[in-house]
C-alpha cells in the first residue's frame, strides 16, 4: 500500500510517502505552516510536486488534541479532520492522530543507532511492559505505549497543560511570573521552545536585567558557558524536565523505557548530566529507589512521527 504521512507541528509540517510500514525518506518535504492557510493546501501542493501519485491511505500526526478524528491544534489556528485529509489526498483510509501517539506507534520501527542514553536502566521487553514518549519542542506532551493483543495501545494526552510543579521558593516565584502572562502556569509554559525563552526572561528579571533572548541564542550561550543567567536558565530547565518526567514515570510505570523526543529535548543532550536531570528525576522521597527501574533515552530520529503514521496504517488501525 502506498500512503501519505504527515507530521504537523506548531511551526512546520513534514510530509512523505510510505510503502507499507516503511517511510520513503527521500520523499520527505518540509513546509512552513505560516506560508499556508491550512493542511489541505499543504497536502495538495505536496502531491502535485511529487507527480500526483495515487495514495490508498493517509495518516497525519497533529500537535493538539484529537476528538473523534477532528483536531484543533494547540499552537496553530488550523482545524484538521479525516474528511479534509481524504479530500486533499483522495485516500480511502484516513487517520488523524495526536503527534505523541504517532511517535509511540513509531517506537517499534526505531533504529537503536538513533538512541542516546540519558539514564541507564533495566532492558525490559516492550512486548510485556509499557513505554513512555515525552515530546519537548514547540510544545510539550507525552503518551504511554502499552503492549496489547495484536500490537500496541498508545493513549493520547495533553499533559503539557497540567500545573507546573512547585518544590521551593524559586519555583513559586517562577509560577507567579508565568501566571502574569497567562493566569495559569502550565508545564508547556516553561518546558518548550518558547518556554525556554520565558524561563530565561524570569532569570534575567531575578538578576535585575531586562534582557530577552531567543531559544537559539540561549542554547548558543549555554554552549559557550560564559553567561551565568543562561547557565541558571539551563539548570532550571533540566531540573524541571527531570521532575516532570519523574512524575510521568510514576503515573505510567514505563518499565520498558522513557523516550525524550523533539528538537528542544535533543538540544539539551549534553546538559542533562551536568545540570542534574537524573537527580531531579529520582527526587521522589521514599520512591527515589523505585525510579531506578526506568531508563531514559534521547531519540535522535526527527522523523519518528512519520514512521508511526506509516505503521499505524500498515497495521490496519485506520478507518
Amino acid at each position: 500500500m502506498t500512503s501519505l504521512v504527515a507530521d504537523i507541528g506548531g511551526t512546520n509540517t513534514r510530509v512523505a510517502l510510505a510503502g507499507g510500514a516503511e517511510v520513503d525518506r527521500s520523499s520527505i518535504r518540509r513546509f512552513p505552516n505560516a506560508d499556508h492557510a491550512g493542511l489541505g493546501e499543504v497536502l495538495t501542493r505536496y502531491l502535485a510536486e511529487a507527480g500526483s501519485p495515487t495514495v490508498e491511505g493517509a495518516c497525519v500526526a497533529v500537535a493538539g488534541p484529537v476528538d473523534d478524528g477532528v483536531a484543533h491544534m494547540t499552537n496553530l489556528d488550523w482545524c484538521i479532520d479525516c474528511a479534509g485529509v481524504a479530500e486533499a489526498t483522495g485516500a480511502a483510509r484516513v487517520a488523524v492522530l495526536n503527534d505523541l501517539q504517532a511517535q509511540g506507534h513509531g517506537l517499534d520501527t526505531l533504529n537503536p543507532a538513533f538512541l542516546r542514553p540519558v539514564i541507564e536502566g533495566p532492558a525490559n521487553d516492550p512486548a510485556r511492559a509499557a513505554r513512555l514518549v515525552i515530546g519537548v519542542g514547540t510544545g510539550f506532551n507525552a503518551a504511554p505505549v502499552h503492549p496489547a493483543p495484536g500490537g500496541r495501545l498508545v493513549a493520547p494526552s495533553e499533559c503539557g497543560h497540567v500545573t507546573l510543579p512547585v518544590r521551593n521558593e524559586a519555583d513559586l516565584a517562577l509560577m507567579r511570573y508565568v501566571e502574569k502572562a497567562h493566569g495559569f502556569a502550565g508545564v508547556e509554559d516553561v518546558l518548550s521552545g518558547r518556554g525556554l525563552e520565558r524561563l530565561y526572561a524570569f532569570h534575567a528579571a531575578e538578576a535585575g536585567l531586562e534582557t530577552r533572548l531567543k531559544a537559539s541564542e540561549i542554547m548558543a550561550a549555554m554552549e559557550r558557558g560564559d553567561d551565568p543567567v543562561v547557565t541558571a536558565t539551563g539548570r532550571a530547565f533540566v531540573r524541571l524536565l527531570g521532575a516532570v518526567a519523574g512524575d510521568l514515570a510514576l503515573i505510567h510505570v514505563p518499565y520498558a523505557g522513557i523516550f525524550l523526543i523533539g528538537g528542544v529535548a535533543r538540544a539539551f543532550t549534553a546538559h542533562y548530566g551536568p545540570f542534574g536531570f537524573a537527580e531531579a528525576f529520582r527526587d521522589k522521597g521514599r520512591f527515589a529507589a523505585f525510579q531506578r527501574e526506568f531508563s531514559v533515552a534521547i531519540v535522535e530520529d526527527d522523523y519518528l512521527a512519520l514512521a508511526g503514521c506509516a505503521r499505524y496504517l500498515a497495521d490496519g488501525l485506520a478507518d
